[in-house]
């Protein structure tokens, strides 16, 4: 288990990570979202030991990576946003140097090579200078390292970014067939790669976390109605009348004219949306009015997404939130000047 607990980044005076806290269970996948700048990369950065923290902790395996880096990071193997490969190295050479780094025993290199590169369909460019490779390319050799001494946990930033719609596939099925022996966490900006792929999710934005749980459980609690889309031939205004008269009809729009004598609706329900469809189905068949399409528009993870990122709360700065729940300083603020604030920007 990866344990963060009040995991805090400041860069300068700006507050980059803002005090979280999560878990990333063993043989799990955990999705990591949020919009640009909302301190993902930031916060991979600090569990991969690659980024001092400002404040707070994380322990892989028990081990605190602040406190003993070289331990807790041979139990995880990264892949930045950008590959971290040398251009002037050909594959194999890379990947053999990165072994070396991670060490392998030498008897065992080979092999461990031979592997990752089989697992990411990289042999047939062994030989060639990785800057000579596609960014596709670049992008999997970078992912070979990751996966180089089979480490227990994986943390990818963007691994599918730059990728053709077969190898996003390829990448897909790499990380779901992981999950039997490792723990995964990536983030993608993709979120129907996550919803396919993932077990859990955190979404971040602008440093905090807004929800951590099953994709189930966030579509769930969207709530509101679901909404019912549907296409017909024929009497716009008898259409609607049958429509809006149908049990479980929370509200009807229509859209414009499509052609002809074609038009098309929005339907909110009250009641369940399957026997709302069926019944609105029904009724519009008795009465001989074409039906040329219908489908259902679930709650689904871009509508909690959007709906997290965009509330009103997000609005409003730190302060102002403290403001709210009595005026009291934050104890960030109380403990920022302890911190030496003299990393880059991110």
């Amino acid at each position: 288990m990866i344990t963060i607990d009040k995991l805090t980044k400041f860069y300068g005076n700006n507050l980059a990570v803002n005090n979280i806290s999560f878990t990333i269970n063993d043989n799990e996948i955990l999705g990591f979202l949020g919009p640009n700048g909302a301190g993902k990369s930031t916060t991979m950065n600090m569990i991969s030991g690659f980024l001092p923290m400002s404040g707070g902790s994380v322990e892989i395996c028990g081990v605190d990576v602040s406190k003993d880096p070289v331990k807790a990071k041979s139990n995880i193997g990264y892949l930045p946003e950008i590959p971290p490969v040398y251009p002037d190295m050909r594959v194999r050479e890379y990947l053999s140097f990165c072994a070396g780094l991670k060490r392998i025993p030498h008897g065992k290199r080979s092999d461990e090579i031979e592997r990752v590169m089989k697992l990411l369909n990289i042999t047939d460019v062994q030989k060639k200078l990785i800057k000579n490779l596609s960014k596709g390319y670049k992008q999997r050799v970078g992912f070979a390292q990751a996966l180089l001494g089979d480490p227990k946990f994986l943390i990818l930033d963007e691994p599918t970014v730059g990728l053709d719609p077969n190898q996003v596939m390829e990448v897909r099925n790499i990380i779901k067939s992981l999950k039997k022996d490792h723990s995964v966490i990536f983030s993608s900006h993709i979120l129907s790669e996550v919803s396919e792929v993932c077990d859990r999710v955190v979404i971040i934005n602008k440093g905090v976390i807004k929800a951590i749980d099953t994709i189930e459980n966030l579509e769930a609690s969207v709530g509101g109605s679901t909404i019912l889309h549907i296409k017909i031939k024929g009497d716009r205004s008898r259409a609607a009348a049958v429509i809006e008269n149908t049990q479980g009809v929370a509200e009807i729009t229509a859209i414009d004219a499509e052609g002809n004598d074609f038009f098309a609706f929005t339907v909110s329900t009250k009641d369940d949306a399957d026997t709302v469809r069926s019944a609105i189905m029904s009724e519009l068949l008795a009465r001989k009015i074409q039906i040329t399409e219908i489908f259902t528009e679930k709650p689904n993870l871009e509508s909690v997404f959007t709906r997290l990122i965009n509330s009103e709360s997000e609005k409003k700065g730190i302060d102002a939130l403290w403001d709210e729940v009595g005026g009291q300083p934050s104890p960030l603020e109380l403990n920022k000047d302890d911190f030496d604030g003299k990393e880059g920007e991110e």
